[in-house]
């Protein structure tokens, strides 16, 4: 009896997690990331204080010993591009960062 009961919650919650990440991808949410050009915990801070307000941001990231900035944002009212001339009108460069991606020397 305990067995049954315990695969009918596994069941359910593995059913309601798919839910979940199907209803984000429903409500037009993505992930960008870029490399930027911070140096200190000052930069960190400037960085979250600013671009968690601006509009469409739902999630933000913000790692100082990789430098990367990750922002989880609305499709329907904000782009890469918007969010990279934030960053960069903070005073920081912004390089779109794709991990999955390896680039080659020639």
């Amino acid at each position: 009896m305990k067995a049954k009961v315990l695969a009918l919650m596994m069941a359910l919650v593995m059913g309601l997690s798919f839910t979940i990440s199907a209803d984000e991808a429903k409500n037009g949410k993505e992930k960008v990331t870029f490399l930027v050009s911070m140096s200190c915990e000052n930069c960190q801070k400037r960085i979250e204080g600013n671009i968690a307000y601006e509009k469409g941001v739902t999630a933000l990231d913000v790692n100082l010993s990789k430098k990367t900035v990750t922002i989880e944002y609305q499709t329907d009212k904000t782009t890469p591009a918007k969010l990279k001339e934030a960053i960069q009108k903070l005073g920081y460069t912004a390089t779109p960062f794709n991990p999955s991606k390896k680039t080659t020397k020639k």
